[in-house]
């Protein structure tokens, strides 16, 4: 069982050792969270996610349906690559699988440099810079004629 993003998933099919853990969480995004089935397939090094609905699911379209997993692995994957399949459980309780993989919360995870910076409690949050204006174009002095060396 994986627990990411409040849901939780298992691992329903895997190729060659394609499923990690700690690259999953970096790529996955919140928009994942509305499909029923995640595959992730390796690329130039790259993990690429895309979200596949049940059959059922009224979303669904003939290539977003779990029934257009395999074609998407044939046309839009590298042949061999490394894959993994992952399926939405509903209803499953977090904390009640021991070896289960768990994501840290947003309040664990460590700030980053592109994110906001923590302050301690007492302190007020800086407000980023406004966006400067834009500077109105200057003409340019006309150019002068360079003057011929007298021989």
């Amino acid at each position: 069982m994986i627990h990411i993003g409040g849901k939780t998933y298992e691992l329903v099919q895997e190729n060659k050792n394609g499923y990690n853990f700690e690259a999953f969480r970096d790529r996955f995004s919140e928009v994942l969270e509305r499909y029923d089935y995640i595959v992730g397939d390796w690329g130039y090094s790259q993990l690429r996610l895309k979200g596949f609905f049940k059959e059922s699911n009224k979303n669904g379209n003939k290539d977003t349906c779990v029934s257009g997993i395999h074609d998407y692995l044939n046309e839009y994957c590298n042949f061999g690559c490394a894959y993994f399949i992952l399926r939405k459980v509903n209803g499953a309780k977090p904390q009640t699988e021991p070896g289960a993989q768990q994501a840290p919360s947003e309040s664990q995870q460590q700030p980053n440099a592109a994110g906001p910076k923590q302050t301690s409690p007492g302190t007020p949050q800086q407000q980023p810079h406004p966006r400067p204006e834009r500077h109105e174009r200057h003409e340019r002095p006309a150019r002068q004629e360079r003057q011929q060396p007298t021989k």
